[in-house]
């Protein structure tokens, strides 16, 4: 396993005092098989009236807030520990042929109420005709699944530039596919959208990815960032399991390793955002500052 120490910093300032600010967090890494939480604490200043963990409906812990001193900068610090190791994969359940893997098709598989939800259409991935005739070509007939996701990934990281600058956190499928380019949210919403399209059920994951320096150079402390990638149900045809999730990320063309520490999962970016929230002010401007610092322990 390798171990990480986790610091996720989210300043907001404003321009005016707010009064009442109230906030939900996706900052606190999930306790998994091949993934252990050591530690993890969340910080906010000024102090809250208020601060909870609670697990939310997808078993994501969620931590909730509510500062009412009167403020002009908010700041929320998240530090945990975590060891992670590669995930390890049934290649049996890789062989499925893509089409036995359709919950809705196929509901008395063992587990596939629990992936039902993730193969309906949500708020940011809705399902669009060029998505599913995109999809089609790697989703061929009786291709076995593990296959079918591989080829799908392999397309959209050669066919989709990395621009940060292309979308925004409110851009569509149907936007990032006429743009061809995107960031790892647009790229997670679109290969959601292809593998439900045909479907499948797929998870949107949020959480963070080691980044390793250039041979010879210092490891930048705070150049890390949020990270989003996928996961597909892979259903167990004996009936003996509930089947397993295999994760993936079209971004970086590979599967997760032990350099991917998942926070928490969902059926798009909308219901795992790292921080949102409500303020009471009269401000009219403010600024949001991120740092995230993944560091090997």
């Amino acid at each position: 396993m390798t171990a990480y120490r986790i610091t996720h910093r989210t300043t907001y300032s404003y321009d005016d005092e707010v009064t009442d600010s109230l906030g939900i967090a996706h900052l606190v890494p999930r306790a998994l098989p091949g993934q252990a939480v050591a530690s993890y604490d969340v910080a906010v200043t000024p102090a809250p009236v208020d601060l909870s963990h609670d697990t939310d409906y997808y078993g994501n812990l969620a931590t909730y807030f509510q500062v009412t001193d009167p403020h002009t900068r908010l700041e929320i610090e998240a530090v945990s520990e975590v060891d992670v190791a590669s995930p390890v994969v049934a290649s049996g359940l890789l062989d499925v042929p893509w089409e036995r893997a359709r919950p809705l098709a196929s509901p008395d598989l063992t587990g596939a109420w629990r992936a039902t939800d993730f193969a309906l259409p949500s708020t940011a991935v809705e399902q669009v005709e060029e998505a599913r005739d995109y999809a089609g070509l790697s989703f061929t007939r009786h291709r076995p699944l593990g296959e079918a996701v591989t080829d799908l990934m392999h397309r959209i990281h050669a066919d989709f530039d990395y621009d940060h600058t292309a979308t925004t956190v409110t851009s569509t499928v149907a936007e990032v596919l006429s743009t061809r380019a995107g960031v790892c949210q647009d790229f997670a919403h679109l290969t959601l959208a292809c593998l439900r399209s045909q479907g499948l059920a797929g998870r949107y994951v949020s959480g963070y990815l080691s980044t390793l320096p250039a041979p010879g150079r210092p490891r930048v402390v705070g150049a890390d960032a949020s990270h989003a990638w996928v996961a597909v149900w892979l259903p167990d045809l004996t009936g003996a399991t509930e089947g397993d999730w295999l994760a993936f990320d079209p971004t970086n063309d590979q599967e997760a390793d032990d350099r991917y520490v998942t926070v928490a999962w969902g059926r798009d970016y909308a219901d795992v955002p790292p921080v949102k929230g409500v303020i009471f002010t009269e401000a009219k401007k403010s600024t949001l500052l991120v740092s995230v610092d993944v560091a090997p322990i």
